[in-house]
């Protein structure tokens, strides 16, 4: 292995400096850190393609919305429970405007990041109904929320959709639902890692089961209207974001600014739940929480603001501020977005020239679309070999096994590629074609 960027000695150097004890398991954040420490130690720059960080400037709407909130006084404020008005106002006009779906302004709640919102929405949906105590995974999948779930003392399942597309899902879902111990189903889309969209007969067919077993969906929407291969970008007009809301009551949609106004650092999101679940009366919860057991209210003040005791004030006007914006048709948010379905399409490239290939490439029968994230796999390699010999050549990723994924390779963010590293990335991809 002539051609390494890294030896071996000092990878394994660093890896045991962190005290990690299995690399193909290890967490974004110990990637994170190996990666960082190599840097230090070495100089050498790195191609980043461990974490999913925005690549984007953040959206100048939101920050000048806060400068004035700011101004106003508000920081001396606590904000209430529930959300301030304009924000749970605009969130449910942006759903309208790019959903096509009718909410409730009261029913969309503010909170700190989707992480917050995923955490809450766990606790409530495993209490609302004693009989259901376990949450299912449509994976691949965002690793923290089931580190979430071990927090929290939840059961989970699990399945990875590679093998389980259209029609054969209905059967999947079908066979595990039909125990009637299933909570929630959680699932993202576009997906992360995977990058795949289910398609509209596919949640129409999650939709319809939810309703038929009582089960409510998670629906997180991260990556909201990137799905490049149609253009997303204009309110109120078609074509919407697909979304399961359209076939089912029993939802939980969670709105995210991290990736789609490049809004992370202000961990700013907003859980929708349908206007129909926001008012269910729980007898559980009742007894649980001592007061009139409905859903809503119950989860806003029971449970959210236990969490984090709502969202930062300022925040809540900036997010508001942008999805106004949004929906105005001043602001094009996918236009914006579509930078990272170019970076993808140039890594892709890049790897699929040095005889790599994409693990998860179809939507059924309809190849996927770039975007913020993407699968590799090289030959025979597992997700952990793959992953520790990339290192090797200064390229960090995340192992698919960490994902909930039962295929071998490792997951790619393209958030973080400059023009100066298109160029580093062929080479260290040359050189660890030539050394396998």
């Amino acid at each position: 292995m002539q051609n390494r960027v890294f030896s071996q000695e000092l990878i394994k150097q660093v890896i045991d400096d962190l005290k990690i004890t299995n690399l193909e398991n290890a967490t974004i954040g110990e990637v994170l850190l190996i990666a960082s420490r190599l840097e230090q130690v070495t100089g050498i720059p790195f191609i980043r393609m461990d974490q999913g960080v925005p690549g984007l400037k953040p959206c100048q709407i939101g920050l000048e919305a806060e400068k004035k909130a700011l101004d106003a006084g508000v920081a001396s404020m606590y904000p209430a429970a529930e959300g301030i008005p304009v924000l749970k106002n605009e969130a449910a006009r942006f759903v309208k405007a790019f959903l096509d779906v009718n909410i409730s302004p009261v029913s969309c709640i503010p909170v700190t990041g989707s992480v917050a919102g995923s955490f809450g929405s766990f606790i409530v949906c495993n209490q609302y109904d004693e009989k259901k105590d376990t949450v299912l995974f449509i994976d691949p999948g965002f690793p923290i929320q089931k580190s979430q779930l071990k927090v929290l003392g939840i059961n989970y399942l699990e399945f990875d959709i590679h093998y389980f597309r259209g029609e054969k899902l209905k059967e999947k879902l079908e066979d595990i639902l039909q125990a009637g111990n299933i909570s929630s189903i959680v699932y993202s889309n576009p997906n992360n890692p995977a990058w795949i969209c289910l398609t509209e007969s596919e949640l129409k067919i999650i939709g319809e089961l939810a309703t038929k077993y009582g089960v409510i969906i998670l629906e997180d929407l991260a990556y909201f209207g990137m799905d490049f291969r149609t253009d997303f970008g204009h309110p109120f007009e078609s074509p919407y974001v697909p979304t399961v809301a359209k076939y089912t009551e029993n939802y939980i949609l969670m709105l995210s600014s991290s990736k789609i106004f490049s809004y992370a650092g202000q961990r700013a999101a907003v859980v929708c739940v349908s206007d129909k679940l926001f008012s269910l009366k729980s007898e559980a919860l009742a007894k649980r929480y001592s007061g009139a057991g409905i859903f809503g209210p119950t989860f806003v003040g029971a449970i959210l603001y236990m969490i984090t005791s709502g969202i930062t004030h300022t925040t809540q006007y900036g997010y508001a501020a942008m999805l106004k914006a949004a929906s105005d048709g001043d602001f094009n948010f996918v236009e914006e977005t579509s930078e990272y379905a170019r970076r993808a399409h140039r890594m892709k490239e890049s790897f699929k020239k040095y005889g790599f290939h994409v693990v998860y490439d179809k939507d059924i029968d309809r190849d996927i679309s770039d975007g913020f994230f993407f699968t590799i796999g090289y030959q025979d390699m597992s997700c952990g070999e793959l992953m520790q010999e990339l290192l090797y050549y200064g390229i960090s990723s995340i192992a698919l096994s960490t994902t909930g994924s039962e295929q071998q390779g490792v997951r790619a963010c393209c958030s973080r590629m400059s023009e100066d590293l298109y160029d580093v990335l062929d080479n260290r991809l040359k050189a660890f074609s030539i050394d396998h």
